[in-house]
């Protein structure tokens, strides 16, 4: 079958005409850290095709998920709204309602401009009372409902119930042995190819880095020197061979557009959900914020800033790095503008158009206050002000008493090390009644 994929995309490659609205594919890892990329950061991780793209494309340094855990990050993703808008504050339990189905997702709006719209991967957004993909826009669907499947298996990898959770559309499939990753790059190329003469959207959700630490064999031989050296612990040893067969995979599928002569009419979105994991599933972390505090469930920076790539050749600049605030929550305002989409009518989007930071690096960011909600832990930045209220610190150190509320100028301390709240009570103050006009405006 592969071999028929190559032939036919050589012959398409010499024929096709450039279309006139870009393709859109989103790239959406798991549980990645913040510099978990060489083009980030990470000195001890091999990472080429992630690096190939930066190369090619704008490499955001201030970038935030929307949360710090997966399902209002993916809400926040698709839908372009903080995920209280978007009717889901935290993660999707196992058997509970998810996004409601008034919500209009960026498959839908492009749907509606005529675009063929795929999701291959990890939903997490509801799969009771009709939750599914099918159900927000998109036409195909392959994978997971829930947080996270054994990638052999596809049995839900959690507590109880231990349910068999693999999907095509809606029916339930069985493919015991075929690693999860792999499959995700096989249907990829199906919907890639089956669509290369129409304008699509392909969102690839990658359940990987995220738990239960399965890289292939490749990658952990790569790495294994490095362990038994004790350059790297078993935690980092593991999740690093995952990483990198993440990385594997992006580059199978990025190879594929490429042979298919679809790159240069690409609009390609590479960003992790949020943080690393320090869970016990995931060895205690094994994941990296580099100088950043917090991982994931924490609304320091090291759960919520984020890898972030957006290549788009001959339209945005290739190499380059933006380090204006930017969020997932722009995406869909993004691809709308780019795409001549119309914005869901009768949705506040509270994401911005990134067009004018990608194409001009001395613009300015496009969001002055955002806000963030993790139960009762919750942040917001205005400028360099950034404020965490009953703060987490979810993978170095303890927070208490007075660190609770927790001040930091983000321009002369990004690493939330030295609290400046009592110093500035002022400001504290008016952040605080900035939250408080927001938690009022958000849906009760």
């Amino acid at each position: 079958m592969l071999l028929r994929f190559a032939l036919a995309a050589a012959l398409f490659a010499a024929v096709a005409p450039a279309q006139q609205a870009p393709n859109v594919l989103i790239l959406f890892s798991d549980d990645q850290g913040t510099i978990d990329v060489n083009a980030f950061g990470a000195k001890d991780l091999h990472t080429p095709n992630l690096n190939r793209l930066a190369g090619k494309g704008v490499r955001f340094t201030q970038f935030y998920s929307g949360a710090p855990v997966c399902s209002p990050s993916r809400a926040a993703l698709l839908t372009g709204r903080y995920p209280q808008r978007a009717g889901v504050p935290g993660n999707v339990g196992i058997d509970a309602e998810g996004m409601p189905d008034e919500q209009v997702t960026m498959a839908e709006m492009l749907r509606d401009a005529g675009y063929q719209t795929g999701l291959i991967g990890k939903w997490h957004l509801g799969h009771v009372n009709g939750d599914g993909p099918l159900d927000q826009g998109f036409q195909y669907f392959y994978g997971h409902k829930r947080g996270c499947i054994d990638n052999y298996s596809h049995f839900f990898y959690w507590s109880g119930p231990n349910v068999h959770d693999l999907w095509r559309g809606t029916r339930e499939v069985f493919a015991d042995g075929d690693y999860f990753p792999d499959q995700m790059v096989s249907e990829a190329k199906e919907f890639l190819y089956e669509n290369k003469e129409k304008p699509f959207f392909l969102y690839l959700p990658f359940n990987i880095p995220h738990y239960p630490l399965q890289g292939t064999n490749a990658w952990r031989t790569y790495y294994r020197q490095a362990l038994d050296q004790k350059e790297m612990p078993e935690n980092r040893y593991h999740y690093a061979a995952l990483v990198s067969t993440l990385d594997e995979k992006i580059g199978e599928v990025l190879g594929f557009v490429d042979d298919l002569g679809l790159t240069e009419n690409t609009l390609v979105v590479f960003i992790s959900d949020h943080g690393h994991s320090t869970e016990e599933r995931t060895m205690f972390g094994g994941g990296s914020a580099g100088p950043y505090r917090g991982a994931k469930f924490s609304l320091f920076e090291g759960g919520i800033r984020v890898p972030a790539i957006v290549s788009l050749p001959g339209r945005f600049p290739e190499g380059e790095s933006r380090d204006q605030f930017a969020t997932t929550l722009d995406v869909l305002p993004t691809v709308a503008e780019l795409t001549g989409a119309s914005l869901p009518d009768g949705h506040q989007i509270d994401g911005k158009s990134l067009l004018p930071v990608l194409t001009d690096k001395d613009a300015p960011s496009q969001h002055g206050v955002f806000h963030w909600q993790q139960r009762d832990q919750w942040a917001v930045r205005d400028g360099d002000w950034k404020l965490v209220v009953n703060a987490r610190d979810t993978d170095r150190s303890p927070v208490e008493g007075d660190e609770k509320i927790f001040l930091s100028d983000m321009a002369k301390d990004p690493t939330e090390r030295r609290n400046i709240a009592s110093e500035h009570p002022d400001v504290v103050e008016r952040l605080t009644a900035l939250h408080e006009a927001w938690v009022r405006e958000l849906p009760q």
